[in-house]
């Protein structure tokens, strides 16, 4: 098949099978929930959910502080706080297994290099995209990137919302719950602390 400019068109790559278990234990929950599996609009949704689930854990699939492994050394005497804040982020609660979706703000303190910034993005992605809760999201990222940089300091505050609170239970709309972690420098020195919540607009 080409394309109108003549080129040959790929094919989508295959997507992978899923085990009919898995389509079975998904059918078993619409069955539970009072619908249909085998209704027409209900019949390829085992795997779609199956496929989608996958994607929304593939971070165990990943070791998160391999992103740290590259860093640089010209970084002409930069020695101040680093700082990525408003990343978008979505995660899943291990509770209820309903999205948590916020933003994050990380930051750190050099010593002698730096990482590039994308890769503290990846980082929290790669813990995200897991069954998770907040605390431990927030912890294990400013945990990675203390051992994986040896930086002076590091900070995260993490601010998401959860539809475990706000579409089920008490189910209250609009409600956000911060997080954070400050390690070294950032949690020994008051000043330096204030600085970096400041700079992430935390002040």
């Amino acid at each position: 098949m080409s394309n109108d400019n003549g080129a040959v068109a790929k094919s989508p790559p295959p997507k992978p099978p899923v085990p009919d278990d898995v389509q079975d234990a998904i059918r078993t929950l619409i069955r539970w929930s009072g619908d249909d599996p085998e209704r027409e609009g209900l019949l390829d949704t085992p795997k779609r959910v199956a496929r989608a689930w996958k994607e929304y854990c593939q971070g165990y699939a990943e070791d998160p502080s391999t992103h740290l492994a590259r860093t640089f050394e010209e970084v002409g005497g930069y020695d101040e706080i680093v700082l990525l804040k408003d990343i978008p982020f979505q995660s899943h609660c291990e509770h209820h297994m309903a999205p948590i979706i916020g933003k994050a703000a990380i930051a750190y303190l050099p010593t002698d290099h730096v990482v590039g910034i994308s890769k503290l993005a990846r980082v929290l992605h790669g813990y995200a995209r897991r069954l998770q809760i907040q605390e431990r999201l927030t912890a294990e990222v400013a945990q990675a990137i203390w051992d994986g940089l040896n930086p002076r300091g590091v900070a995260v505050v993490i601010e998401a919302s959860h539809a475990c609170m706000t579409a089920r239970g008490v189910r209250t709309p609009g409600v956000g719950m911060v997080t954070s972690k400050v390690m070294g420098t950032f949690r020994e020195d008051m000043k330096s602390r204030k600085e970096v919540l400041a700079l992430m607009g935390y002040s």
